[in-house]
């Protein structure tokens, strides 16, 4: 299911780029850390609908990306469609969404999951959910954390006016399921342990990269 157009996606990423730019700059950091192939699982936090654009700007692969079914309608509908997006109904299981996501993962491609499962208000991180705990353990694919700093500024939770500011990207180091498997722990043990080390790379990188939040107790 690879993209069958590189040079839409590049031309939009730009665009993008000089969105950010344009309402108060852009940055990202550690690119390094994102593996110039093989399956890779994104996992930001979410503070805002820019989200996604922001990590495709900052990012050196394509990104596919999970967003809710409600989206995919009209002239945007088919924009998001054309850029790697796939429809996740949310409160509920959503068996296709997974197996096309333990697919796009199996062709080696990168794909952006938000681990709080909806958007944060910039200063408590969200629970974990179990989702990217069991793509990342079917998949084998490498987790990259990832903080975004500014679009929480620039289109805050519940508004449409957009506001200026600036934006940045930072990329954690990549870490597998498989890092938290033992013997003596079982498959509960690593998942918890995955899923608390996600959170906490988050969560530092956040508060590295001057956004000062800290994980919910939940």
């Amino acid at each position: 299911m690879k993209g069958k157009h590189p040079t839409w996606y590049a031309f939009c990423r730009w665009v993008v780029t000089q969105f950010y730019n344009v309402r108060g700059g852009f940055s990202a950091v550690g690119r390094e850390h994102i593996p110039k192939k093989g399956p890779i699982i994104f996992a930001p936090i979410h503070l805002s609908h820019l989200d996604p654009p922001a990590v495709a700007a900052g990012s050196t692969r394509r990104l596919r990306f999970m967003a809710k079914d409600d989206l995919f309608k009209g002239i945007f509908g088919t924009l998001i469609t054309s850029l790697g997006a796939f429809p996740v109904r949310r409160g509920e299981t959503d068996s296709e969404s997974i197996r096309l996501s333990l697919q796009l993962l199996d062709e080696g491609e990168a794909v952006l999951i938000f681990p709080e499962g909806t958007r944060g208000d910039g200063k408590t991180l969200l629970p974990m959910n179990r989702g990217v705990a069991m793509l990342a353990k079917r998949s084998k694919a490498i987790v990259i954390p990832v903080a975004i700093i500014g679009t929480h500024v620039l289109l805050p939770k519940g508004q449409k006016k957009l506001g200026k500011g600036r934006t940045k990207v930072a990329f954690g180091k990549g870490f597998t399921y498989e890092q938290f498997l033992s013997e003596e722990g079982g498959d509960k043990k690593a998942r918890e342990e995955f899923t608390n080390h996600m959170g906490n790379e988050i969560a530092r990188l956040c508060q590295e990269n001057g956004l000062n939040i800290v994980r919910s107790e939940a």
